[in-house]
């Protein structure tokens, strides 16, 4: 039976300095995670040796840098990243960033940290 899934009775978990998730979908082959990461809030530089991602921006603005270049979403706007290139996801504004990463196959388990 299919169920409603909201952040109610989705799987939560914390991770980086007071950002959340919430597992929509966590298979194998297909991960749908809503995250939020406060103002200042930044992800480690890292990549993903399988995962492709695609970030959807909800609300807020998201700086990715992607290698050596540099990238603004709002909402309504959104990037794919191929698996292998580093990236890293930064809350510059002054609210919160909320956004949908959708990984193809799942992504955790398979990052690489970039010092």
């Amino acid at each position: 039976m299919t169920e409603v899934i909201n952040l109610k009775s989705a799987e939560h978990y914390t991770w980086g300095t007071n950002c959340d998730g919430w597992h929509f979908l966590n298979t194998e082959n297909l991960s749908i995670i809503r995250e939020c990461v406060p103002p200042d809030g930044v992800e480690v530089k890292h990549y993903h040796e399988h995962a492709s991602q695609f970030f959807y921006i909800l609300s807020g603005v998201c700086t990715m840098v992607l290698g050596s270049r540099t990238i603004t979403m709002r909402a309504g706007e959104g990037c794919n990243i191929a698996p292998g290139t580093i990236h890293q996801l930064i809350n510059n504004d002054s609210e919160d960033l909320h956004f949908l990463v959708i990984s193809t196959p799942k992504s955790h388990g398979d990052r690489v940290v970039v010092p």
